[in-house]
């Protein structure tokens, strides 16, 4: 469950440090929304270094969070309900996530 939240709490800051810019490029938001996107580029990086397992491995189970809180996110920050076919979409890949990340261990 650590792990999972971990996983979590590093796809928000990703999302917000993409975020931030995308509204100050297409939406005409402050110039000044660049900090804290910066600040939450940095986050993110800084909580990758935070997971126990090789970074390849790390990268490819977080993948199928960052799914997960993406749609999460198009949900609560944009306003579209995700798709029968997301929600599935986001069922496979955390699926996948799982098998990676909670692979028995060797030696």
């Amino acid at each position: 469950m650590k792990t999972l939240l971990l996983f979590v709490i590093t796809a928000i800051a990703e999302i917000v440090g993409c975020y931030l810019p995308y509204l100050w490029l297409t939406k005409g938001a402050s110039v000044w929304l660049l900090v804290p996107a910066a600040i939450s580029l940095g986050l993110f990086a800084w909580l990758l270094t935070l997971h126990p397992a090789a970074a390849g491995r790390v990268y490819a189970a977080y993948g199928g969070v960052y799914i997960a809180v993406a749609l999460a996110w198009l949900w609560g920050v944009d306003g579209i309900r995700p798709s029968a076919w997301d929600v599935a979409g986001v069922a496979v890949s955390l699926t996948g996530m799982a098998l990676i990340a909670f692979q028995p261990r060797a030696g």
